[in-house]
């Protein structure tokens, strides 16, 4: 049963991770990482596959062997999270809405740019 779990939620992540590669403000590598890591506990062979993808294999091996995010991957998540903060502000959210999205996102860019590089 909780093969099959791991399983779908694979497959989920596999599924969001290849609409993001059509839709550019849904990303792509974190949800494959997902996927990859659900597949390791429920079926080996798809993990092999994602892992030798000649394109998104290389960002999600980074990330498993070194914990690396490579330069141009972190400026658009930077960049993507700080006008995500910037719509909300000029959109009229509530002060204390945006506060606690700049502080979020401050924390997670934070975590992304000091991530070493591939």
């Amino acid at each position: 049963m909780r093969r099959r779990l791991w399983y779908v939620l694979g497959m989920v992540a596999l599924a969001l991770g290849i609409i993001g590669i059509a839709l550019p403000v849904v990303p792509t590598v974190p949800f494959l990482l997902l996927a990859a890591a659900a597949f390791a506990r429920s079926s080996p062979r798809l993990e092999r596959r994602i892992m030798n993808h000649p394109t998104y294999g290389p960002p999600v091996r980074a990330w498993r062997e070194r914990g690396a995010i490579g330069r141009l991957a972190k400026v658009w998540a930077t960049l993507a999270m700080a006008c995500g903060v910037g719509f909300s502000l000029v959109a009229g959210m509530p002060l204390w809405v945006v506060a606690t999205q700049a502080m979020v996102c401050t924390a997670i860019a934070a975590f992304v740019v000091t991530r070493p590089e591939v």
